[in-house]
């Protein structure tokens, strides 16, 4: 049953219900199916429709409602009006098309009696019904049928939804029995593909006999005929419906009752379906609590009362939104904030260019530059040399390689910028070029040089080897006179002579090596997408990128040989390549010595490893004297015992106050693979309550035998990424994406210190108006929404501590965390609906969450992301918000649409950053 007026996700507006029975009115407050007695009566009801989809009513008109009159009887609901209460009518096309249907009915019938007027007030019939009876057998202990309970009851126990199959329906169904019956009989193990649960055939099962066992159905296997009967009752929108077949999977021997065992089976089976390994080995733990909680007289049994009990004394999930925002929150989240289709197309265009400008302004101005610049190059190169001699012999061919060869030189120097670590850090810290210059896309622009010199690289060796050469080959004696000083007196005769020269096998030997570089590189290669047989995997992966793409030393050696060793041109002055790379050389080569210097006399020592489910491995280490960093940057990491030589890149994830410098790295490549059987080695189980597989402590070093030796650690940095400008933003919204959340972990544990701050110097009552006192600078931020992402339960592990300390440290609300497990089957689903059970029973009683194990409470399957951006545009209003996204690129583009999305339409604006790997 959907409420009208309201919403579907949790966030619903203010609604009043008044109850007659008789001439006796009772105020109450909750959906529609409220308490009512076995007595007939006229019933009315008053439901909150926005503001907005009711003509004539004012934006700030607050009493806006469609009221319903009905007549309740033991055996029938009957219907007498729909209107508005406020006189106005009803724009809502759901609402006015029910009012439009009831009161033509009403009409035609006069005031009688309106039967089963529509489908959707025939369940409201079976509801009302239900809960009366319920009610009289409850007695004095009755149900509490709030507007949350009910709402989170209506919505829960659904067997068919969108992950199993259901918009496809019973065609579908019937198409996939026909693929799968032997004999026009489907076998148990194969009902759960056929009826769209192909990924937990375990549910599946028991969900199978439940069905059989209520028809009385003996063997493995089903008809069509009956397995339309199992679709049909699965498939079945009432929640009496729902209810009972999930009572029917719980309770195996049909006796009516659920026992301690069946409870625990059922916790195992949810577990397993939604791949929450730590639940399953608690599964006893919480079928005992269970027990405890609806079988307070200890009969030893639970009934079907009992558990819907616990359904509808789960709260809704929902986050902390203020009672004065409900209204205009439910009124968002109604509109689509879709950009309406301009209909004429030059006006359509011009809005595109402009909102394309707008959102990339940064990149266009440095993009456009550097192609003048290139431009301007190729054109001077290109007229210089059709003014030459040389041009009457080899033509616009030899223009054209020249002009390549000048682009060549000035992108070979310029690759180099964007990887100068140390001097884009300092640059975005210490001046103001951050605001014109997207220092966050140097490695794109990195990428993108790479892309024009490959094109540069073409032009140069196809127009000398197809073009230029064969002319100069086939010359005339008198024509080929010009080029004597040149390519001296006897004429070239075969390709084989340029080749054998300096300028030819420098260039063949730089192509070759560029070619490999830059293969290497793509991310088939980089990422080990390929699979490839035998000895060639050792040319997937990080090892094989990194090492090629040192190649680069050997190929400016070349290209600064190539470049002297010039047909064309004979003095020094014209031979520029040198003067190109000068500069560039120089400047990567000071930074390399820096890293060097750096990393090896700032020594660490390791305080703490830990070894975390999901392979991940927590490395703390002490902080170099002078070391300073902000939260969101991160730092490269040696370790001779892996390699020497390889330097990878890891987001700091301690804050800037702690006293030590922490990684979280997670296993997705060969360095990192072996830098966590090295350091496993050294690590022994926690004990305490300690979280992490396996850990070492800095306290347990000195009585390491010597076999046990810690490897030795090398750290560089800290440098500059997208996530340290977070401070710049009043409000953030942080997205981790798995192991994306480390560097917003460091700037949520900067937030949560920065408060400790304030409240411990009594500077001010609240962050907003937050002073740090001891650095002299203002906080900006006053609010956060970190929303955490991940497929696996284990790894809520990795970052328990700090969710807990924030969960407790922020009584003012100024960090809101989401969790998100996208292994669980999304709410609503009967596979997670026992989840949903023990996390509301174990979270009101023990504080903590059974799926994250932390006193945040975790959200199932992936989040809606376009209400969470109407949240956030709603709450702040005219402001600019900072989006942070670091992660996988999947959810990239999204993102960002989203924020472009938003920032046009309405007038709050959205900045978007993100960070993949």
């Amino acid at each position: 049953m959907k409420r009208l007026g309201g919403s579907e996700d949790g966030y619903h507006s203010d609604m009043v219900e008044t109850e007659s029975v008789g001439s006796d009115r009772v105020a109450y407050s909750g959906p529609l199916s409220g308490p009512l007695n076995r007595k007939g009566g006229k019933k009315s009801a008053r439901f909150n429709i926005p503001e907005s989809t009711i003509a004539g009513t004012s934006a700030a008109d607050d009493d806006a409602y469609v009221e319903i009159t009905l007549d309740v009887r033991d055996d029938s609901v009957a219907v007498h009006s729909v209107k508005a209460a406020a006189g106005g009518e009803i724009e809502d096309p759901e609402v006015t098309l029910l009012a439009r249907t009831l009161e033509k009915k009403s009409s035609s019938l006069g005031s009688s009696v309106i039967r089963s007027a529509s489908s959707r007030f025939r369940q409201v019939s079976q509801e009302l019904k239900r809960l009366a009876s319920l009610t009289k057998r409850t007695g004095p202990g009755r149900i509490d049928r709030s507007k949350s309970a009910a709402a989170h009851a209506l919505k829960g126990l659904k067997f068919i939804t969108k992950t199993a199959g259901g918009a496809a329906g019973w065609p579908a169904v019937e198409k996939r029995f026909d693929e799968l019956a032997v004999d026009g009989k489907l076998s148990r193990p194969l009902f759960g593909q056929c009826i769209g649960m192909k990924d937990s055939k375990e549910f599946a099962g028991e969900l199978f006999d439940a069905l059989a066992r209520r028809r009385n159905i003996v063997g493995d296997s089903i008809t069509k005929a009956e397995l339309w009967e199992f679709w049909e009752q699965i498939s079945d929108q009432s929640f009496d419906s729902r209810l009972q077949t999930f009572f029917d999977m719980v309770d195996k021997n049909a006796d009516g009752r659920i026992t301690e065992e069946e409870v625990k089976e059922i916790i195992t089976l949810s577990a397993s379906a939604n791949k929450l390994s730590v639940i399953q080995d608690q599964a006893e733990e919480y079928a005992r609590m269970i027990m405890e909680e609806l079988d307070p007289s200890n009969l030893g049994y639970i009934e079907i009362y009992n558990l819907e009990t616990l359904l509808l004394q789960a709260p809704n999930q929902s986050v902390r939104v203020g009672t004065t925002n409900s209204r205009n929150l439910s009124q968002l989240l109604s509109q689509k904030l879709k950009p309406t289709l301009e209909p004429n197309p030059l006006r359509r265009y011009y809005q595109s260019v402009k909102y394309f400008v707008q959102d990339n302004w940064k990149r266009i101005w440095v993009i456009s530059l550097w192609l003048t610049i290139c431009a301007a190059l190729f054109a001077w190169k290109f007229v210089q040399y059709r003014r030459r001699a040389v041009y009457h012999v080899m033509g616009y061919c030899v223009c054209a390689a020249k002009g390549a060869a000048e682009t060549l030189k000035f992108n070979m120097a310029i690759i180099l910028l964007p990887v100068c670590r140390n001097t884009i850090t300092w640059l975005r810290n210490k001046t103001k070029l951050g605001g014109v210059v997207p220092f966050d896309d140097n490695l794109n622009f990195h990428k993108v040089i790479a892309v024009a010199i490959v094109l540069g690289v073409g032009t140069h060796a196809i127009t000398h080897l197809t073009c230029d050469f064969p002319r100069l080959l086939h010359a005339s004696d008198e024509a080929y006179v010009p080029m004597k000083p040149y390519f001296g007196d006897t004429r070239p005769n075969n390709y084989w002579w340029f080749v054998k020269g300096t300028e030819g096998w420098t260039g063949i030997v730089m192509v070759v090596l560029m070619a490999i570089a830059f293969t290497l590189a793509t991310p088939w290669f980089r990422r080990g997408r390929l699979s490839l047989p035998g000895p060639l995997k050792r040319l997937t992966g990080f090892n094989a990128f990194w090492y090629s793409h040192h190649l680069f030393v050997v190929v400016y050696i070349l290209l600064i040989i190539h470049g002297i060793f010039l047909y064309l041109s004979k003095d020094w002055y014209h031979k520029t390549t040198w003067m190109y790379l000068a500069v560039p050389v120089i400047l990567y080569g000071t930074e390399r010595l820096i890293r060097l210097f750096r990393s090896s006399i700032r020594a660490v020592k390791i305080l703490k490893i830990a070894v975390y489910p999901g392979n991940v491995l927590a490395l703390h280490v002490s902080k170099p004297q002078g070391f300073r960093y902000r939260s969101g940057q991160y730092i490269f990491v040696n370790c001779a015992a892996v390699s020497p030589f390889e330097w990878h890149p890891f987001s700091i994830t301690s804050a800037p106050q702690d006293d030590y410098v922490s990684v979280h790295i997670r296993t997705l490549g060969d360095w990192t693979r072996q830098l966590k059987v090295v350091f496993s080695e050294v690590c022994q189980r926690p004990t305490d309550g300690k979280s992490g597989l396996l850990r070492a402590e800095y306290d347990d070093m000195d009585d390491r035998s010597p076999n046990q030796s810690l490897p030795k650690v090398l750290i560089d940095g800290p440098y500059g990424a997208p996530a340290q400008d977070y401070k710049k933003y009043d409000v953030v919204l942080l997205v981790g994406l798995g192991i994306g959340a480390t560097p917003f972990i460091s700037v949520v544990k900067d937030i949560v210190n920065n408060m400790k701050m304030v409240e411990a110097e009594g500077v001010a009552d609240d962050i907003e108006a937050g002073q740090n006192v001891s650095s002299g600078r203002t906080f900006r931020t006053r609010r956060a929404y970190f929303y955490w992402v991940t497929r696996e339960q284990g790894s809520f592990e990795w970052f328990r501590g700090v969710m807990n300390e924030v969960a407790e440290t922020d009584k003012k609300g100024v960090i809101e965390l989401h969790n998100y497990c996208t292994s669980v089957y999304e709410e609503g689903d009967a596979r997670s609906a026992l989840i949903a059970m023990l996390q509301s029973l174990n979270h009101a009683k023990n504080g903590v969450d059974v799926v994250s194990g932390t006193r945040v409470k975790s959200h199932f399957a992936r989040p809606n992301w376009r209400n969470v951006f109407k949240r956030i545009a709603l709450n702040h209003r005219g402001q600019r918000i900072g989006v942070f996204y670091c992660g996988a690129a999947t959810l990239t583009k999204e993102l960002r649409q989203l924020s472009q999305d938003f920032s046009h339409r309405t007038n709050t604006k959205f900045d978007f950053h993100k960070e993949n790997f």
